[in-house]
């Protein structure tokens, strides 16, 4: 199975609610299931499976989220399926479930137990025929790129002023602040928090400057840490992090300094620990999600590492998710923004050029974070990758992102 969660902001750029996109099969490895093989067990939904099995915290920090369901999972027992509280789940149905009274009925008993509805893909030419289904929707998601939702939203605003808008597809920062300005949105959604920067600031802040180097000290060969415990000290909340850490390992001892505490966690552990606080706090004035991403992108290129034959370049992969939205945070190119953070070429070529060894993981990751699973499966098929090994070490960084976040 493939997963994903797409987030979806609000106006301020915080994250209120994630949507779903799943696929269970690899259509590329099993063409029958293009045909009618592909209905089989289609009244199982696969979103409020991964909900029930994984849980709605570690999946989205308990904000809601929006699962896709088909003509046919429609008239599952839903409730049977998941016990997640039930104003948390948002049903997402699509132009493929038609407005006819057996459909509009369903929504109605759905409505009535408290689940809450969106709909996506309707073009303008549907409004009009959707009419019945619409009255019962709470959210409808306009696609930025294939109608003119300006005009969308004066005829939801006019005809069904209780549902909530979402504003989809927002590509750049400038569409997203115009889309703002011009209000009446609830969600916006689209790759435009995480843009790759093209020209930006010539310094970089004095605090980030303190972070920057720390991650230079722990990322060269054979680091001191005594130097990195020094740098460690002059900031309250990387020392009280580092306390909390070592805390289990000083059972039987006192921790006497900063410097005995990072002795006691180790060099190895240390710089791992280092790169994930330190992002953290280097990202503290960016959007959640982009924290988010970069600490998933760390932690799921890591443990793609065996799956791409890299087992030996895991740590280089960790940093390389990490590093992959430096240029939103320091508001920098990203082959400016590398030069200030002394990392390894083999990253730099990554992130970079799309070159180099570590690249096939790092166009894995942007492929699979967008839902695109026609290339998703394409990838793994060449490099003879399984779904479990993908689903596992997708799912295995969301649990450690919920440990670090």
């Amino acid at each position: 199975m493939l997963l994903t969660l797409v987030p979806l902001f609000d106006e301020k750029m915080a994250v209120c609610a994630y949507s779903f996109f799943t696929q269970r099969e690899n259509y590329l490895l099993n063409p029958l299931l293009l045909g009618t093989a592909q209905f089989d067990g289609a009244s199982q939904i696969t979103g409020l499976e991964l909900i029930q099995k994984m849980g709605i915290d570690t999946l989205s920090q308990g904000k809601e989220i929006f699962v896709p369901i088909t003509n046919i999972s429609i008239f599952a027992d839903i409730t049977e399926q998941c016990d997640a509280p039930h104003e948390k789940i948002v049903l997402l149905i699509d132009n493929t479930i038609p407005p006819i009274e057996m459909y509009v009925n369903r929504l109605k008993e759905l409505k009535q137990q408290g689940y809450k509805l969106a709909i996506r893909k309707l073009a303008v030419s549907d409004f009009e025929n959707y009419r019945e289904v619409l009255k019962l929707m709470d959210y409808v998601l306009l696609n930025n790129r294939k109608i003119a939702i300006d005009k969308a939203k004066i005829y939801f605003g006019k005809l069904f002023p209780n549902i909530s808008l979402c504003a989809g597809n927002i590509d750049t920062m400038e569409d997203f602040e115009r889309l703002k300005e011009t209000g009446g949105y609830r969600f916006y959604e689209g790759k435009f928090y995480r843009v790759p920067i093209t020209k930006g600031q010539t310094d970089v802040a004095p605090l980030k400057g303190n972070y920057i180097d720390l991650l230079n000290i722990v990322n060269s060969p054979d680091f001191e840490l005594t130097t990195a415990a020094d740098i460690i000290s002059r900031d309250t909340a990387l020392t009280i992090d580092l306390l909390k850490m070592v805390q289990p390992l000083a059972v039987n001892s006192e921790i006497t300094s900063i410097r005995h505490a990072a002795a006691m966690l180790g060099q190895r552990e240390l710089k791992k620990w280092i790169n994930t606080a330190v992002a953290n706090a280097l990202y503290a004035d960016k959007p959640n999600e982009v924290t988010r991403l970069s600490l998933l992108r760390a932690k799921f290129a890591e443990n793609l590492a065996e799956a791409f034959g890299l087992k030996a370049q895991k740590d280089e992969l960790f940093l390389m998710g990490l590093f992959s939205v430096l240029d939103v945070i320091l508001e920098k190119p990203m082959a400016e923004a590398l030069k200030v953070v002394h990392v390894a070429g083999e990253i730099s070529n990554a992130l970079i050029y799309h070159i180099g060894v570590l690249a096939p993981v790092y166009d894995f990751m942007l492929q699979y974070e967008t839902a695109n699973w026609a290339e998703v499966s394409r990838l793994m098929l060449l490099k003879n990758i399984d779904m479990d090994t993908v689903y596992e070490a997708y799912t295995s960084a969301l649990k450690w992102y919920r440990t670090v976040r």
